[in-house]
């Protein structure tokens, strides 16, 4: 089924569609880059989700995708109405306009506190994150960096996490604050934060991609981290160590064109190694909210004029011709590795469409054996047998 051409714009969901929505991002093997490609490709949640089956089996998939019952996404939509919490889907007006240009935008975010926070326009948002264990110095100056922009009128994002997170949050708390968490969005998490919780929670917004309930695990983290960074015009690293997850912050945010600005410490220190790093590989030296406003230029005119509708309707609706998916299935899974690889090499090495090896990654994804990349590549996580 081909989605119809005319790309409709910024919208709200009805109920059926929200939960449409949600069953289809619940599903195994359903991320949010595959969310898009399934919607442009049959043009709404409820199609998608009576295709996977089919998908799945020409993806030489051993069995379908575990599919998410409509009664548990029903339930986790009437846990989230008792929280007090909103479920705002991308193609909504109160989506942050920035975090929906990038690639893998989660498709739904629960909100709990003030959505009308996320409706700032783009370029007025900084996210502010570094070391947990950071020192008292450290958390005084993300505490005077995040009140100077919020006196500035931007918004300051961050992890919430212990350190200077806690600290920015808590700069920022007069004038606008976000915590983008990486569990459920009624999960406090560290427990020492729960003041801050409750504080961020009556006067700025908590968000979270996950189901409320969910515990953090490890892996939640860098997913987290996207957010903030998607979220922002740029990324200010306090104390960051060498293997630190505000570095991958910093990464992403460099894959996803924002800024990045690091303040200078002391090399003796460890915590200062990673955001050292990144002063010498060209992140801006800040040491004040005014080093960050002053080095803030216009906002790049591709994330300006990014496409904010609902995506629903783009490059992946084109279909490929009948049978040159099948035909195509074998060249691209000799192009597959362990390895990630640009969808592009592999277009240019099969000499196919893109339409032809987009649906074929799309049902190596489904049955389970394929693996999405930031930068547009996929890796196979399973041979064939």
């Amino acid at each position: 089924m081909a989605a119809p051409q005319n790309r409709p714009e910024k919208r709200p969901l009805n109920a059926g569609e929200r939960c449409a929505w949600l069953r289809l991002i619940r599903t195994e093997h359903v991320g949010p880059m595959t969310f898009r490609r399934l919607l442009g490709r049959f043009g709404s949640a409820e199609a998608a989700l009576a295709a996977l089956p089919g998908l799945a089996r020409r993806g030489s998939g051993s069995k379908a995708p575990k599919i998410y019952p409509p009664e548990k996404a029903e339930a986790e939509i009437e846990a989230l109405e008792a929280l007090g919490a909103a479920l705002i889907a991308r193609c909504e007006p109160g989506y942050p306009p920035l975090l929906a240009a990038i690639e893998d935008a989660p498709p739904l975010i629960s909100v709990l506190g003030d959505p009308t926070l996320l409706e700032r326009p783009a370029g007025t948002t900084i996210a502010v994150v570094g070391a947990r264990n950071a020192s008292l110095n450290g958390r005084r100056l993300a505490r005077d960096i995040a009140a100077g922009l919020g006196r500035a009128g931007q918004l300051v994002v961050s992890g919430m996490a212990r350190g200077i997170d806690a600290a920015a949050h808590e700069g920022a708390l007069a004038t606008g604050t976000v915590g983008v968490l990486a569990g459920g969005v009624d999960h406090v998490y560290p427990k020492e934060n729960a003041a801050l919780f409750a504080e961020v929670r009556e006067t700025g917004a908590l968000i979270s991609e996950m189901p409320p309930g969910t515990v953090p695990q490890a892996q939640h983290f860098p997913r987290r981290n996207r957010l903030i960074s998607g979220m922002a015009q740029g990324v200010v690293v306090i104390e960051a160590g060498q293997r630190s997850g505000s570095l991958i912050t910093a990464r992403m945010a460099l894959e996803q064109g924002r800024d990045v600005f690091a303040v200078p410490g002391s090399p003796l220190d460890p915590r200062n190694r990673g955001s050292n790093d990144l002063l010498r590989q060209g992140a801006i030296l800040t040491e004040s909210a005014d080093d960050v406003l002053g080095a803030l230029g216009p906002l790049d005119p591709a994330l300006r004029e990014a496409k904010q509708d609902t995506d629903i309707i783009d490059d992946f609706a084109a279909m490929p011709e009948p049978g040159e998916a099948e035909r195509a299935q074998a060249a691209v899974l000799e192009c597959l590795g362990p390895a990630p690889v640009k969808v592009d090499e592999i277009i240019r090495s099969c000499h196919l469409s893109a339409p032809a090896v987009s649906a074929v990654l799309l049902e190596l994804e489904l049955a389970g054996r394929l693996e999405r990349h930031p930068g547009q590549q996929v890796s196979l996580i399973r041979a064939l047998k």
